[in-house]
């Protein structure tokens, strides 16, 4: 291990594993520079220690519609604390660098406030925040490049090393962070290190209640609808709220890889995995001993698209000098454009990729350094919890489509998600919270916009109004098919029935011209006028991320000035209001 001189802290909140990606790439540079450093989560960070920090580097993401992530927390709140002197980070030096989607309104607000936060406290910030943007066409690497360049040249000038003590270079393979270590061949079943770790406060094991395909047989989406049943306790949540889970590989396609990769003897053998480093911790979820099979299926993502950091990672390994360099060029900034062409275009997979790369050999004690983790994902809840309880339903789109590669793609989660059968498990679901709510009166009318898997957390809402006696709700709806995809239409024609739900649905493939809830939005415009100002009706919109939001906000401002007799520039203050009021919120994705 080389020598150290200062040390360095690096806090990361992050939702999908995004933020922490950054966070040890950014650790792996400080190595380089000889620092001592730490890669930990905010909220896994003993906050006390902040006051006696020198310097620190803050990643987080943003969630919902710019919320923090849910591993910050706690420490956003012990930030928040009024009580906290105004001096008390003083003798902090840090930086912050936030990663968003231009495309939201609140574009990276947890990082903002967090940067603002800090100087409040007294902190020194190195640099102006850094703010990383999915919309540039490099993605988070688009500010985060130059953005570290500059961090680096203050920091260093701030931490000098000693005369005649140069910076480890970038192709010299720095010591693994976690080691596995084999151990033998299963022979006494489990043990306790080999038990599963207990599950955190607020992680719930699930049971697959039934798993049934919604979209007609003929159609080209498979969209499901899931319940799953609470093991034990069950989870309590709200309409609107989201679970988050992880999902596996499937074992027969990990197999495949491991034959591939030569590791077909190992499958069945029991690993330790041990820390190496300070700038590394071990999964709370991980047990300390597994099967080497367990660590892809349950563990490893080797079928997701990778980012920059496996092939900087893969350089070290590979035997080819054409490869090499190949490899070493996606993992620099100028070689990003070539990187998405080869990678981010078609979808290639990390399994993809190491077979066209055939001179990688990766030691096994770098095999948690090369492959990223499994991370969680997050879907709308598509149940009331006081209609459904100790239950939560979910409808979820099986991902599954051509790049140009030709081949077939199918996405590593709802792969998984279509083979789960009733009596399967889910582990450690737990609950977010969601940025939509239901009114707060039934007696308010609710408009709930959701075209596709977007009226999911509709059906939350929906279900949640009848059981409390509200009369007046209306759903915009959008599929292609009548017959094929209108997810819940027995559910909703009920309501109907009862005069507790006016339904507008498009059906964007049923005639010759095309059919939006946008369309449908402006053919109901008297009526949604009328509820929305005369009224106080609550609009909540959820769907995919794309065009659509800003379609549905302007047919919204086509019947305000229509209908409202208001001109352009009031209707668009009026929209502006209900956003900010919570009159109008959506929650959508990309």
């Amino acid at each position: 291990m080389s020598q150290s001189y200062h040390d360095l802290l690096i806090l990361f909140g992050s939702e999908t594993g995004c933020a922490e990606d950054v966070a040890e790439r950014i650790g792996r540079q400080a190595r380089r520079r000889r620092f001592r450093t730490r890669v930990i989560a905010m909220d896994d960070y003993d906050k006390n220690q902040l006051i006696d920090e020198k310097l620190v580097i803050f990643v987080c993401s943003t969630t919902g519609q710019g919320d923090e992530p849910y591993n910050m927390k706690k420490f956003w709140r012990f930030l928040l604390r009024k009580n906290l002197p105004r001096d008390i980070l003083s003798s902090l030096n840090c930086a912050v660098f936030g990663l968003g989607d231009s495309s939201y309104a609140k574009f990276n607000y947890p990082a903002k406030k967090l940067y603002k936060r800090l100087q409040q406290l007294g902190a020194y910030m190195i640099h102006t925040r850094g703010d990383g943007d999915d919309q540039h066409y490099l993605g988070l690497d688009g500010a985060l490049d130059p953005w570290l360049k500059i961090v680096w040249e203050e920091i260093m000038e701030k931490y000098p090393l000693p005369s005649g003590v140069d910076m480890i270079p970038e192709d010299v393979l720095l010591s693994p962070s976690l080691r596995i270590e084999l151990l033998s061949d299963i022979t006494n079943g489990t043990t306790k290190e080999h038990a599963e770790p207990e599950n955190l406060e607020g992680e719930f094991d699930m049971i697959v209640k039934s798993n049934e395909r919604i979209t007609d047989t003929t159609h080209f989406q498979d969209v499901r609808h899931l319940v799953l049943e609470a093991k034990s306790e069950a989870p309590k949540y709200e309409p609107g709220d989201i679970a988050v889970f992880t999902p596996q590989n499937i074992p027969a396609e990990v197999d495949l890889f491991l034959e591939y990769m030569g590791w077909s003897d190992l499958a069945d053998k029991l690993i330790r995995v041990q820390k190496v480093s300070e700038d590394r911790t071990l999964p709370h979820h991980w047990p300390t001993i597994m099967t080497f099979r367990e660590l892809f299926v349950k563990y490893l993502d080797i079928f997701g698209v990778p980012r920059r950091s496996f092939f900087e990672m893969l350089a070290h390994f590979t035997k080819d000098e054409l490869q090499t360099e190949r490899l070493q060029e996606f993992s620099s900034a100028e070689g990003q454009d070539d990187m998405f062409k080869y990678c981010q275009r078609p979808r290639r997979t990390l399994a993809e990729v190491l077979f066209d790369f055939k001179s990688a050999s990766i030691p096994l004690e770098y095999i948690l350094d090369v492959f990223p983790l499994i991370r969680p994902r997050s879907f709308s809840i598509a149940s009331s919890s006081k209609v459904h309880p100790n239950e939560i339903d979910l409808c979820i789109a099986i991902v599954k489509y051509k790049t140009n590669l030709k081949k077939i793609r199918r996405g590593v989660c709802t792969k998984w998600v279509s083979i789960l059968s009733p009596g399967d498990v889910i582990e450690r679901v737990r609950i977010s919270k969601g940025t939509m709510k239901l009114p707060p009166s039934p007696d308010i009318p609710l408009i709930a916009i959701g075209p596709g898997t977007g009226v999911a957390p509709m059906r939350a809402f929906l279900e949640q109004r009848m059981l409390d006696g509200a009369k007046e709700n209306v759903l915009v709806f959008g599929c292609r098919y009548h017959d094929k995809d209108y997810h819940y239409k027995a559910q909703w024609l009920e309501y109907e029935s009862l005069g507790c739900l006016k339904i507008l649905a498009a059906f964007s493939r049923d005639q010759d011209q095309k059919l939006y809830v946008q369309d449908r939005i402006r053919q109901g415009g008297a009526m949604l006028w009328d509820l929305i100002e005369n009224r106080q009706a609550k609009i909540v919109l959820s769907g995919s991320a794309g065009k659509m939001p800003e379609q549905v906000a302007y047919a919204l401002k086509q019947i305000f000035m229509e209908h409202g007799g208001l001109d352009a520039e009031q209707a668009e203050g009026y929209f502006s209001t209900m956003s900010k009021t919570g009159q109008y919120q959506e929650e959508c994705w990309s």
